[in-house]
């Protein structure tokens, strides 16, 4: 089965990882491309050969959209919902970028309205698929890190790269757009977890944005802390999911697409000081070949390509791959990240 896709919103990730993955894959066909700018839609459909239509705001105008049998939405988070409930309504299936919505209220109604269309509706949860997470997912069931003794999922964000420019109109702004990825990370690793306590730190540059945002989490294997740290004004960008466990430490550079696993150093002697240099430099400098390769060939897709065949096969009536991007499971990471920007205690306060 091929599916036939509309692309709504052509930003930077549309762009770079979407459109090229569904190109490069037997599994689906790009129609045509929506996006609000009419340069940006006609530029993007003359160089890869799609249709296109210059407007977000109304589906239903677009001649070509019965053509189609999914649509994928990669606009500013605050559009999500409407669209996605003028493409559930027009009987389409629905990939959304995410944050899934902008309330709880309306993830629960989107939920709705595609179990009565019976449509698959599914969120870019993507690092999940990446091949540095997939490692660490297959030392854990392997037991090669032993007991879990604690789960970190660490960001450290420079307010100076490219960033979208709707990130302040959010709640806590940039947290709410990216912490959707050290959330459902944090799940994949450890199932349901339910929101401890939480601190921010008010932005030093009068941002909606916190300078920084801690959350702790209860559901951990044997009770462990699992942690969420966010540092937004970072002079470095650099993301983590760090597992520490009886035997070693397990350790995800996301952005790079590496994993490194340090085995327990004991009594953290000189060879032992050593042997974790050698072991970690080791790892890290032979990814950054595995990764780097794809990289500059524009082939590191951070689990997008297995993502994109998974919402595929559910549409064809594969239910089980629908589960870890669900739109129950996004839904889950919504209510986490309400809970954390309505429950964190002002640390200097």
């Amino acid at each position: 089965m091929t599916l036939r896709v509309a692309a709504i919103g052509l930003g930077w990730v549309a762009q770079h990882r979407h459109l090229p993955v569904m190109d490069r894959s037997g599994r689906f066909d790009v129609v045509g491309v929506v996006d609000r700018h009419p340069g940006v839609a006609r530029d993007v459909a003359k160089t890869r050969r799609y249709r296109y239509h210059g407007c977000t705001d109304t589906l239903a105008d677009i001649a070509w959209l019965d053509e189609v049998d999914a649509v994928t939405i990669s606009t500013a988070p605050m559009a999500h919902h409407g669209l996605a409930v003028q493409a559930l309504a027009l009987g389409k299936h629905v990939l959304t970028e995410k944050p899934f919505t902008m309330t709880s209220a309306e993830g629960a109604e989107l939920i709705a309205r595609a179990q009565e269309a019976d449509r698959r509706l599914a969120v870019v949860h993507n690092f999940q698929f990446a091949r540095s997470t997939k490692a660490l997912f297959a030392d854990l069931a392997d037991g090669r890190l032993g007991d879990i003794t604690g789960i970190d999922a660490v960001q450290f964000g420079n307010p100076d790269r490219r960033l979208p420019e709707w990130c302040e109109e959010l709640p806590f702004g940039l947290f709410y757009d990216e912490s959707p990825h050290l959330l459902y990370l944090l799940r994949a690793v450890v199932g349901d977890i339910a929101l401890a306590r939480a601190f921010k730190v008010a932005s030093t540059r009068g941002l909606r944005t916190p300078a920084r945002v801690e959350a702790w989490f209860r559901g951990g294997p044997n009770n462990c802390p699992v942690r969420l740290a966010c540092n937004f004004e970072s002079p470095v960008s650099e993301w983590y999911l760090m597992v520490g466990g009886s035997r070693g430490y397990g350790i995800v550079d996301i952005f790079r697409d590496i994993y490194v696993r340090l085995p327990n150093d004991g009594l953290h002697d000189t060879g032992k000081v050593l042997r974790t240099s050698a072991i970690a430099t080791a790892q890290h400098w032979l990814q950054h070949v595995t990764s780097g390769i794809p990289h500059l060939s524009g082939r590191l897709n951070y689990g997008n390509g297995e993502l994109f065949d998974r919402f595929a096969r559910a549409v064809a009536g594969d239910v089980e791959a629908m589960a870890p991007i669900s739109a129950q499971a996004a839904h889950a990471i919504l209510t986490l990240q309400h809970a954390i920007i309505d429950g964190a205690e002002d640390l200097y306060a």
